[in-house]
C-alpha cells in the first residue's frame, strides 16, 4: 500500500501563508485601534495632510484655510490611507 506523503515545501508554504495572514490581522487590528482612537478632527488632519503633502490644490473653505493650496500628484500609499481612513471617519460618523 502506498501513502502519499505532502511535500515538505508544501508544509512550508502552509506555514508561511499561516505566519503572513496572522501578521496581516493584527497589523490591521493595531491600525484600526489606533485610528479608532482617532476624534474626527484628528482623522481630517490625517488625511488631508496625505494631500497637503502632495500638494493637493484643496476646494473647502476648512481645508484651504487649515492648509492652504499647491498642486502634485498623490502617492499610492497616501491614497491606500486616505480611503481607509475615509472608512473610518463615515463608521465614526464624522462630518467634513
Amino acid at each position: 500500500m502506498n501513502c502519499h506523503v505532502a511535500p515538505q515545501a508544501s508544509a512550508y508554504a502552509l506555514r508561511r501563508w499561516a505566519i503572513g495572514t496572522a501578521a496581516a490581522i493584527v497589523g490591521t487590528l493595531a491600525m484600526t485601534s489606533y485610528a479608532s482612537a482617532q476624534s474626527c478632527q484628528q482623522l481630517w488632519v490625517e488625511r488631508n495632510s496625505f494631500y497637503k503633502d502632495a500638494g493637493y490644490c484643496f476646494k473647502t473653505d476648512r481645508a484651504i484655510a487649515y492648509f492652504g493650496n499647491q498642486a502634485v500628484p498623490l502617492s499610492r500609499d497616501a491614497r491606500y490611507r486616505i480611503d481607509e481612513i475615509v472608512r473610518l471617519e463615515r463608521r465614526m460618523g464624522c462630518n467634513d
